[in-house]
């Protein structure tokens, strides 16, 4: 019986188009990113979704040099050096993910940059950074599927 339902479940779900599960986990992980970095600066603002946007020049928010002095304190990088690199990659890896342009490329990012908050900053928040790795790794392995930038030039 068990077996019966193996097979007629696999069957079913063998029917979600692979690209679909890409985009979806494309989406998925770059909106995480994205927020995130969406925190960290002041005078741009994009959220898609929510369809609201303040157009600006962007700059550091005053709480992002605190935060990565004071809780953040990453080993072996100034304060300041880190909030900047950390926020230009949670603004540029998910346009680069969401997209499927360099998507391998820009998910190994999230990879590493998700490693350094584990390691580094948050230790007991590996749920959450474990299903960030899966995402990402599985964009790695994958790909970005067709709906992606990468496959309409790996087509010409």
């Amino acid at each position: 019986m068990l077996t019966f339902i193996n097979e007629k479940s696999e069957e079913i779900f063998r029917k979600i188009p692979e690209s679909l599960i890409l985009f979806i986990s494309r989406f998925a992980i770059s909106a995480v990113f994205w927020k995130s970095g969406q925190t960290k600066i002041e005078g741009f603002s994009l959220d898609i979704i929510a369809m609201k946007a303040q157009l600006g020049w962007p700059k550091l928010a005053e709480t992002t040099g605190f935060l990565f002095e004071y809780e953040y304190n990453l080993p072996l990088i100034p304060p300041m050096l880190a909030a900047m690199l950390a926020t230009i990659a949670e603004h540029l890896l998910p346009i680069l993910i969401l997209s499927g342009l360099f998507t391998r490329l820009a998910a190994f990012g999230i990879v590493v940059m998700t490693l350094v908050i584990q390691i580094f900053v948050y230790p007991d928040a590996y749920p959450t950074h474990a299903t960030w790795l899966a995402v990402a790794m599985l964009l790695m392995y994958r790909g970005a599927g067709v709906f992606s930038v990468d496959h309409w030039l790996a087509k010409r």
